[in-house]
């Protein structure tokens, strides 16, 4: 008998195979997919925080600093007109801020291109990406290492160096300034990223200033061409002004017309008034390419950070965690389906149609848990309690009262407990007041006999040759409970000589003696003793192991038996640890 199998019991769960089949997922179903998967889950969120850990370890900072601007449209008509003026104004007026030009601006302000750590350093995945996405193929083909920027400017003259160093410095900084406004106000803000906190000061304002500066020189353009086309109309205006004049002096002169000489008069004060108004703008226009004023002002300049922006410790973590906890979840929830593996009773009754499962979990061996005299021995013999093994052996005895009194235990590996199970089922079945027969027909190394009669001269195997041997092959273990051992095994085995009939045991003739005769028969997978014996017994428990056995396997020997025309009573998934019980 394998002394390892020592076991608790869990109270046996009848389930029809129809019923249980069509039960929706309960509570109880995803507390047990928990307890059993909870380390798949956990090992996985335990990954993706490493992984972020180390992202976070390694990835370099990056602080944001940002500069705001109040612009000043000068827009004019109704409300309604000048609010979508206003959006459409300050739409440019970004527009100009990220153009080229002021960015390059602020590349030789800073002489970023001469900067290989600025325009040296390679591009990431997500600004490449960003650039692709908005046209700017060009900052994605740029060499992606300084020693590349050199090896490709050695090809190039001097100032196509130059050139291709301040186009890489743009690209560089277009993907790390940002700008917005704020809301519906008339406040731009532009935002600069950069792994030194100063740096990304001095990029914010640098664009600021170069943004204001793009935007006077704007004006002063827009100012001179003005001033020039006012300068040839007030020169045309001039020129007719003096011809009106003239006409009007020499009109005067020799005046025949009082009409005619204020038709000529009130010409020549419209000329005058046209020429002075233009003058005057033409002075204005002088005086703004003098003085150029800009259209946005600078309201606050950039201030150190005083903490990165990315990477974000805290959303890193926390995404990770999330993410973690849906993979693990995911990967507990796939091999969950796909374990075949024996886990809880409701498996096997849907997948073997069995209307009877139970479970018997494990319990800590307290020394001898129990000791019967044997026959004609001094001695006394010890066998493995199963505490809560009373609500097995009361199916049991439900088994005999349909007539069901030689019922064999078989498990379908070797090492299921088959034995130890067997032998209480014999004891609680004598306890109980029954005449009990325990035979051991299980022809393998660690079997009831060897374990309980270890120095028996006779057993089943004689009792077939002659029924006259079982009163000296039979041991008295108690008054209500007799152990026939399996005696010495030749050429053929105890169960296939019983399958026979040709033996002069009759398990009938047993019948009008016992009350209850349990056989214990070999393994399944090891011997076919199983579906040579099964038929001549009332009923068959088959013994599996949770965690080990497979559903597929148990099936299997569940449908071989039945094939032959055993009885199959029910099943029982045994070393049921009690965390897991269903």
């Amino acid at each position: 008998m394998n002394s390892n199998h020592v076991f608790s019991s869990v109270s046996p769960i009848s389930l029809p195979a129809a019923v249980s089949a069509s039960s929706p997922l309960t509570l109880r179903d995803m507390s047990f997919f928990v307890r059993m998967r909870w380390p798949w889950i956990v090992s996985t969120i335990l990954a993706f925080v490493a992984l972020a850990g180390a992202y976070l370890l390694i990835a370099k900072p990056t602080y944001v600093a940002s500069t705001q601007l109040m612009v000043f449209p000068q827009v004019n008509g109704s409300d309604a007109q000048r609010a979508f003026a206003e959006d459409a104004f300050i739409d440019a007026q970004l527009e100009i801020a990220k153009s080229s030009d002021v960015l390059g601006g602020a590349v030789n302000a800073l002489n970023l291109a001469d900067d290989p750590a600025f325009s040296g350093q390679a591009l990431s995945l997500q600004d490449k990406v960003k650039d692709w996405l908005t046209g700017n193929l060009a900052s994605t083909t740029q060499p992606d290492t300084a020693q590349d920027a050199a090896n490709s400017d050695k090809a190039q003259p001097a100032t196509g160096q130059q050139t291709s160093r301040t186009d890489r410095a743009i690209a560089r900084l277009r993907n790390i300034v940002a700008m917005r406004r704020i809301g519906q106000s008339t406040i731009l803000e532009i935002s600069a990223s950069a792994s030194d906190p100063q740096r990304a000061v001095e990029i914010a304002d640098a664009v600021a200033q170069q943004y204001i500066r793009k935007n006077v020189q704007m004006k002063a353009a827009a100012a001179q061409q003005y001033s020039e086309w006012l300068e040839q109309f007030v020169n045309e205006q001039q020129r007719g002004l003096a011809d009106a004049a003239n006409a009007l002096a020499t009109f005067k002169a020799n005046p025949r017309d009082q009409f005619k000489l204020a038709e000529l008069q009130s010409a020549t004060d419209a000329r005058r008034t046209l020429f002075e108004n233009t003058l005057t703008q033409y002075t204005e226009a002088k005086q703004r390419i003098s003085y150029p004023v800009s259209d946005a002002t600078i309201v606050s300049q950039a201030t150190s950070p005083l903490s990165k922006a990315q990477p974000n410790n805290s959303l890193i973590l926390a995404f990770a965690l999330i993410v973690g906890a849906g993979s693990g979840l995911g990967l507990a929830m796939i091999r969950h389906v796909s374990d075949r593996r024996i886990m809880r009773t409701q498996q096997l009754s849907q997948a073997a149609g069995l209307a009877f499962v139970t479970s018997l979990g494990r319990a800590k061996r307290s020394g001898r848990a129990a000791a019967l005299p044997t026959a004609g021995d001094s001695g006394t013999v010890a066998y493995p309690m199963i505490p809560g093994m009373a609500e097995l052996g009361a199916t049991v005895t439900g088994f005999r009262r349909r007539r069901r009194v030689v019922i064999g235990i078989v498990a379908v590996n070797p090492g299921d407990g088959a034995s130890t199970i067997a032998c209480e089922l014999a004891v609680l079945s004598a306890i109980s007041g029954s005449r009990t027969l325990l035979i051991d027909a299980a022809a393998t190394k660690s079997s009831l006999s060897k374990s309980i009669a270890p120095n028996s001269s006779a057993g089943l195997i004689d009792v077939l040759d002659n029924i006259e041997a079982i009163r000296t092959a039979t041991l008295s273990l108690t008054p209500t409970l007799k152990f026939l051992p399996l005696g010495k095994v030749r050429a053929v085995t105890p169960a296939i000589r019983l399958s026979s009939r040709r033996t002069q045991l009759n398990f009938n003739d047993l019948k009008k003696e016992f009350d209850a005769i349990f056989v214990d028969i070999s393994a399944f997978t090891s011997s076919p003793d199983a579906n040579a014996i099964a038929p001549e017994l009332d009923g068959v428990l088959v013994v599996t192991c949770y965690g080990q056995t497979s559903i597929d396997e148990t099936v299997r020997v569940v449908d071989s038996m039945r094939n032959v025309g055993a009885e199959i009573l029910g099943a029982i998934v045994n070393n049921t640890p009690s965390s897991v019980q269903p």
